[in-house]
């Protein structure tokens, strides 16, 4: 009994330490786009079209798990050893919990004959899993057997970008659109690869084609409106950010742009007309207050103030009376 609970502590152990782990680590450094970052907490879906994460219930209930693993390992080699009849016994005792997910990918072995579709099918769980230069080693291949194979050069792209290899990716997806020329997921991808190298008169001229391909598809859109911020076409940004998403999150989003360029008295009008479009707007409310202080309007930064707490004052009345 004692060696049972001995164990349980042990395992909760390693999993606390675990989660607590990927917790720090994922929230040290936050990956991606700085402005394409700022505008998803916004609301605003940017970025390529392949999810940039893997499994996380994977991930976060994979590395505990692992370290568990070593319990099971000689002192003496580094093979793992068959789990004995005293080693269960330890266990039976135990709860387990199993937790399925629905974006969960099966990496599986390929056989020397494999086609390319079935080497680019094992690529993209690759992919997803994180596991990059495996994944680039099996796109390749699919796109060697098949050339003609757009979504491999397009996921190679997606790959050497995640890399940091921008000029690798640049080529991989300018490859996906030569063989994909009315694909705007593809488009798009090349296009904000090109914006996230500073190619921004480039990136805007193959997000228009994307978002001509697809008028209502709301991350090329956003997409093409960082773009059009890079090369100040702030109004064409704002039409854009808008039919992603409404005139408030368009309004937002520009707002947001125009203040990481220093043009605060610019942002504060589009602050201004977010307020327009929903007075209670608790975002627009607190930066427009910063930047009211900031350039000196300290009137309009004690309105607005008053007029936060009242938005603050009507949801603590909200929720008493029910």
């Amino acid at each position: 009994m004692r060696k049972r609970t001995i164990i349980a502590i042990i395992v909760a152990f390693v999993l606390t330490i675990g989660v607590s782990a990927l917790w720090s680590a994922q929230t040290d450094k936050r990956d991606g786009d700085p402005d394409a970052n700022t505008i998803e907490d916004n609301g605003s879906r940017a970025g390529q079209s392949e999810k940039k994460s893997g499994n996380k219930i994977g991930k976060i209930f994979g590395a505990p798990f692992r370290a568990i693993g070593h319990l099971f390992h000689h002192k003496d080699n580094d093979k793992l050893q068959r789990m004995t009849a005293k080693d269960a016994e330890k266990f039976e005792s135990s709860p387990t919990t199993r937790v399925d997910d629905a974006s969960d990918v099966k990496v599986k072995r390929v056989s020397v004959n494999a086609t390319a579709r079935e080497h680019f099918a094992n690529g993209r769980a690759l992919l997803s899993n994180g596991q990059l230069n495996e994944a680039i080693a099996e796109l390749t291949t699919a796109a060697s057997l098949d050339p003609s194979l757009s979504e491999a050069h397009d996921l190679l792209g997606i790959a050497y970008d995640r890399k940091g290899l921008g000029d690798r990716a640049k080529d991989e997806f300018d490859k996906a659109v030569r063989s994909a020329p009315e694909d705007a997921q593809t488009l798009n991808n090349l296009g904000f690869s090109l914006y996230q190298n500073g190619n921004y008169r480039a990136a805007v001229d193959r997000l228009k084609r994307a978002a001509k391909l697809a008028p209502h598809d709301d991350r090329i859109l956003n997409n093409l409106a960082l773009a059009q911020c890079r090369v100040g076409k702030y109004d064409d940004a704002y039409k854009n950010f808008a039919r992603a998403a409404g005139e408030l999150e368009g309004h937002l989003n520009v707002a947001t742009m125009l203040e990481r360029a220093g043009r605060e008295d610019d942002a504060i009008k589009h602050y201004e007309a977010a307020l327009r479009v929903q007075p209670n707007s608790t975002i627009a409310l607190r930066r427009v207050i910063d930047l009211y202080h900031r350039t000196g309007r300290n009137e309009q930064a004690e309105a607005a103030q008053i007029a936060l707490a009242g938005v603050g004052d009507g949801a603590a009345v909200a929720r008493s009376e029910r």
